[in-house]
């Protein structure tokens, strides 16, 4: 069915835009809880239990807000509960990874170049490394290293770093990144679905039936919501990264991926002395800058192209180059489109071809034909502003060329 295409790609954008949203529900409240944590402000008048208050101003009114270190002596009568916001970020982004990255293994998943495997083994391997980095993260957190917050961070940095490399020895560099992002996005929603919101719940338990709530709740939860803060940053920039090759696509995107993480907590480490303390930690932008620059020297190291032929002739792109419109589509890709997607563009200010996406020969066009069929032929998404004329009578070629193979 031809109209598939159009359809699988709906459902992908429905569920991306369903992600986008929950995160910026998550990422929101969690800055702000952060922010409203660190600002709070000791007041000997205050009852009994309450570690500080805020007044905040917003909306034409003013909050006054308090904070028990632990749990107020009864329960309040109205409580709101903070998590289907993590829940749901996680649940979307995986159906979202199983859409883009199980569903289209052989293209975006697997790279036979880097591990000739099958679709299965990719996915097992997929879903049991980001399983597997909660029950590692979680279990770390609970040993004695766990006790010193400098030791935990500097050991799950290191945790981190080696994942960046394994997944660069197992994927697709887009994959690889995506999947670091996977990784810690679930140990962030893990910390709230198994930690912060259990912990809650008990200490509610305990003021219900007139029980002192244990501390150590409250402090494991702390624990936990700080590591979240911290990885916020770099799970977004890994999450965009898919958009930008010279992130993935090149020969050290591991080390690039393990430097966003120390930009990403220097920058969080900015804002959360600001809002405790006033002060400025200036040096942080300043290191992070740097370390931006190193990031982009590293990236015109020798690229690894994510298309090469080899890789090419193991997609299924016989069947569009059998295509009795093929030869005319091909012209039409290699006229309109080849001059930026190659592996040197000709084309002005083009320096790597967009998306990692090499279109100079015949079977990386027909294993291209699906995304041409969408972005050309269903859309006008490409050529970009259509620089270089692609006729209406051209595109209806891409699209029953892409069709008269997907009847």
């Amino acid at each position: 069915m031809p109209d598939s295409a159009i359809f699988y790609e709906w459902i992908a954008f429905g569920v991306r835009w369903l992600h986008v949203i929950t995160a910026i529900a998550w990422i929101g409240s969690s800055f702000y809880f952060i922010a409203l944590d660190l600002g709070l402000k000791p007041n000997p008048k205050l009852h009994k239990g309450v570690r500080g208050e805020e007044w905040q101003v917003h909306g034409g009114g003013f909050y006054h807000i308090q904070k028990y270190m632990v749990a107020p002596e009864h329960m309040p009568e109205h409580l709101i509960w903070f998590k289907w916001e993590a829940y749901t970020t996680w649940l979307s982004g995986f159906a979202l990874l199983a859409i883009v990255y199980y569903v289209g293994a052989d293209l975006y998943l697997i790279d036979r170049n880097v591990m000739d495997m099958g679709v299965p083994l990719a996915i097992f391997l997929s879903v049991a490394s980001i399983a597997g980095g909660w029950i590692i993260y979680d279990l770390l957190c609970k040993s004695p290293i766990g006790k010193s917050e400098t030791g935990l961070m500097v050991l799950l940095f290191g945790v981190l770093v080696f994942m960046a490399w394994g997944y660069t020895q197992i994927f697709t560099g887009r994959a690889a990144l995506l999947h670091l992002g996977a990784f810690t996005a679930t140990i962030m929603s893990a910390n709230v679905f198994f930690i912060i919101i259990p912990n809650q719940k008990v200490i509610v338990a305990d003021l219900k039936a007139g029980k002192e709530p244990d501390p150590a709740l409250g402090k494991q939860s702390k624990q936990r919501s700080v590591h979240n803060n911290y990885l916020t940053l770099p799970v977004i920039f890994l999450m965009l990264s898919n958009h930008y090759p010279l992130a993935f696509a090149t020969q050290y995107n591991w080390v690039i991926a393990s430097m966003i993480f120390l930009i990403g907590v220097l920058i969080r480490h900015f804002f959360n002395t600001k809002h405790e303390t006033g002060k400025s930690l200036s040096w942080t932008w300043f290191v992070s800058a740097v370390l931006f620059i190193l990031i982009m020297w590293l990236s015109t190291n020798p690229k690894i192209s994510g298309l090469t032929e080899d890789k090419m002739a193991t997609l299924n792109a016989a069947p569009f180059m059998a295509s009795a419109q093929f030869e005319e589509a091909r012209d039409t890709v290699m006229g309109r489109c080849s001059m930026c997607h190659t592996e040197e563009p000709v084309w002005d200010g083009v320096h790597q071809a967009p998306k990692n996406v090499i279109l100079d020969n015949d079977q990386a066009i027909a294993a291209h034909a699906k995304e041409i069929y969408i972005q050309a032929g269903r859309s006008h998404a490409m050529p970009p502003g259509n620089v270089t004329y692609m006729s209406d009578e051209e595109r209806e070629l891409l699209v029953a060329w892409y069709e008269s193979v997907n009847q």
